[in-house]
Parts: structure tokens; C-alpha cells; sequence
């Protein structure tokens, strides 16, 4: 298998601020729990780690880089840093890096965790597109998730986001809940419609062991939903969103026409990108590299330097990754592209491994190449990508 080299200079950076209020049951990102009280304003530990994070932009930082076209603050929860927190980060970004004129800044907020005067802040920062952590539209649904909001905030969010002037907000989705009917679902998606986001993001309950869910509940069993109701669930996402006007562009998202997130295509195009703070992962030089997960962990590594010494990705690994993403695009990949630098052979044998999931229509062909068909192609994507898997 031949790849040439492609040396490119990231053009996004993800921010990772890790703090929390409570850890939701179903979460294992790397986040430290600072209860309710605790806010960018008022908390040490929160002001430590933003000195850290600095260090770690000033140690990274290359002045030969093109100026960043996608900034994203993660979490944990972001909109309990303060508004000069913010300013300070993007600052050292902008000193670091650059940030392009009309660069996408993204920030993901959680209903009840911020008021009209922050959010205002926030944009006039820089900030202008919020991805709000709703999860549910039911009070009972999110109190046993260990989500901190109710429903009545999240209206008052979006009412705030309106009324500070932000004109791309994206609204999460969580299906597969425990206790989660179809009727919920039915309910959450039309509320979120009514609240006429530019982009929505509908994500599977995905049990992982270390979490409360993970260890209380096995996959399948009640009172979980079972695989042909979570199923259905995304069919009906996909019906209810698509009718009411929002491109199905990715596995998991919807955008009106416009607004798909440029940051998140950044992954899923396989391009490569800044990862900055406490378990973040980069993809740079052909390289994937996460930083420790603790707080502790990650001041220690930045002290000690920030230095990475993870080897290349083989070619192998490079075109499984380019597979694994490019197909949750509805665009899917560009065979013609990889066969100019893996050869045909390949090419041939990626065909070949697709074709009897071309007959069942789970796969189709485009000008350019290949994508999975909607809805049942993302549907049994981990099918199809195993059986890729197993072929190269």
C-alpha cells in the first residue's frame, strides 16, 4: 500500500475545558466536578487550569501556522468560565496560532449555567455559534440522566441566545435513554423543532463501563429501549428533521442549509486539527495524540514541556480512519482520490468487500465515489466498517 505523505498545517483548534457542575450518568469525557456553586469568577481550580492551558498554548503555539478557521470549546461545561476567561483563551490563540477573519468559534453551553449579560459577553468575544446540551425535553428523562436543567430552561437558553443575538445555535439530542419511549422521542424532536435551531445534533445512548449507566444497565435490556425501538428512533429523526427542512449531512447531524458545523467536518473530513487542554486529542504530522484526563496528569505534562511522542499512523491505519469517517458523511468518500495514493488494488478490494451491501442498498455509488444510503446504511454503518476492517 502506497500513501505519500501529507504534511498540512492544522487550520481548527478544540478546546477542552473539563469543569462541571455534576457528572451526567452516561458521560465519560474527561471532566472534574465542581458542584454548583463553583464558576469561572470564583473558582480556584477553574483559574488554575486556564494559567495551564495558556502554558500549553504558548509551548505549542507556531507562528508558521495559517490562521485558525474553527476554534471549538468543549467539555465538560465552557459556559462556566467567566467572559475574560474566554477573551484570555481566544487572546492566546490569536497569538499562538491566528484566528482568520470569519473563523467558526463554537461553544457548547448547558441550559441554566449562563444569563443574558454572558452570552453577550461571550459573542462579543468572538463567540458566534452555541451548541446547547439539551438531551431531553422531559423533566423525568433528564433528572435520571443526572442532568442538572429542567425543561424550562432550556426555553429560557434559547430565549437568551435570541436575545443576545446569536443566529447559529445547535440543539443535542440524546435517543436510547433508559425509560425512553417513542413518544418522548416523538415529543422532544417536535419541541426542538418549534425552537428552530440552524443545527441538530441526535446522538445514541452509548453505555460505556465506567460510567453510572454502564455499570447499572446491559446493553439491550430493559429498562433501556430495545435495538428495534432505538432503531426506529432514528428513523423517526431522520423523517421528522429532513421534513422540516435540515440536511441530514453527517450520521449524527442536521443543518439547515448553511450551517453544518465547519469545525466537526474538520474530523470527519480526516484533516488535521489542535486538540488543547486536559485530555484532548490532536491529529497532526499523521499523529494522534490524547492528553492525560486528569487535572493533575495534564499540569505535570504541560510543566515537563507538552511533549508528544506518539509514532505516525501506518497506512493502514491512515486509510481505515479516512473509511471510518468519510462514511458518516452523507457525501461519503472519494474513491478516485484513494486510489491515486493507495492504487487500485486496494480500491478493487474495498469495492469488492461493499458490493453485498451495495445489493441490499445500504451502499451507494455518487460521481465521486461511495456513501452509506439513509436511513439504513448509517443504521448498520458498524456492520458495513467491520466488514471493511476485516477485508484491508
Amino acid at each position: 500500500m502506497r500513501l505519500t505523505e501529507r504534511v498540512k498545517k492544522p487550520v481548527a483548534a478544540y478546546v477542552h475545558i473539563p469543569f462541571c457542575r455534576r457528572r451526567c450518568y452516561y458521560c465519560d469525557f474527561p471532566v472534574s466536578v465542581v458542584g454548583d456553586k463553583a464558576r469561572g469568577e470564583n473558582s480556584g481550580a477553574i483559574a488554575r487550569y486556564i494559567k495551564a492551558l495558556s502554558l500549553e498554548i504558548e509551548t505549542v503555539r507556531d507562528e508558521t501556522s495559517k490562521p485558525l478557521a474553527t476554534i471549538f470549546f468543549g467539555g465538560g461545561t465552557p459556559s462556566l468560565l467567566s467572559v475574560s476567561q474566554v477573551e484570555a483563551i481566544l487572546a492566546d490563540l490569536d497569538r499562538g496560532f491566528g484566528i482568520a477573519k470569519g473563523a467558526e468559534i463554537s461553544m457548547e453551553m448547558d441550559p441554566g449555567t449562563f444569563d443574558r449579560a454572558q452570552i453577550q459577553g461571550y459573542v462579543a468575544a468572538g463567540i458566534n455559534r452555541v451548541s446547547l446540551g439539551v438531551q431531553a425535553f422531559q423533566n423525568d428523562l433528564l433528572r435520571n440522566s443526572g442532568r442538572s436543567h429542567a425543561q424550562k430552561d432550556v426555553f429560557s437558553a434559547v430565549d437568551l441566545l435570541h436575545r443576545a443575538g446569536v443566529t447559529n445555535f445547535s440543539l443535542d439530542l440524546i435517543s436510547g435513554l433508559p425509560h425512553q419511549t417513542l413518544e418522548q422521542w416523538r415529543e422532544s424532536l417536535e419541541m426542538a423543532i418549534q425552537l428552530a435551531p440552524q443545527h441538530l445534533s441526535c446522538y445514541d445512548l452509548v453505555l460505556e463501563p465506567v460510567t453510572a449507566f454502564g455499570k447499572q444497565y446491559q446493553p439491550g435490556e430493559r429498562p433501556l429501549p430495545d435495538d428495534e425501538t432505538t432503531a426506529q428512533m432514528y428513523k423517526i429523526a431522520q423523517q421528522a428533521l429532513t421534513d422540516a427542512g435540515y440536511d441530514h449531512y453527517e450520521i449524527s447531524n442536521y443543518a439547515q442549509p448553511g450551517y453544518q458545523c465547519r469545525h466537526n467536518r474538520t474530523y470527519w473530513e480526516n484533516r488535521p486539527y489542535y486538540g488543547l487542554g486536559m485530555g484532548a486529542a490532536s491529529f497532526w504530522r499523521d499523529r494522534r495524540f490524547a492528553r492525560p484526563r486528569t487535572r493533575r496528569e495534564y499540569y505535570a505534562w504541560v510543566d515537563a514541556g507538552c511533549e508528544i511522542t506518539e509514532p505516525p499512523l501506518s497506512n493502514r491505519e491512515k486509510l481505515l480512519e479516512e473509511l471510518m469517517l468519510g462514511l458518516r458523511l452523507a457525501d461519503g468518500v472519494n474513491l478516485g482520490k484513494i486510489r491515486d495514493r493507495v492504487g487500485k488494488e486496494i480500491v478493487e478490494k474495498i469495492e469488492h468487500c461493499l458490493q453485498p451491501y451495495r445489493e441490499k442498498g445500504w451502499v451507494e455509488a455518487t460521481p465521486e465515489g461511495i456513501r452509506l444510503s439513509d436511513p439504513q446504511g448509517f443504521l448498520f454503518s458498524n456492520t458495513i466498517l467491520a466488514a471493511l476492517f476485516g477485508a484491508l
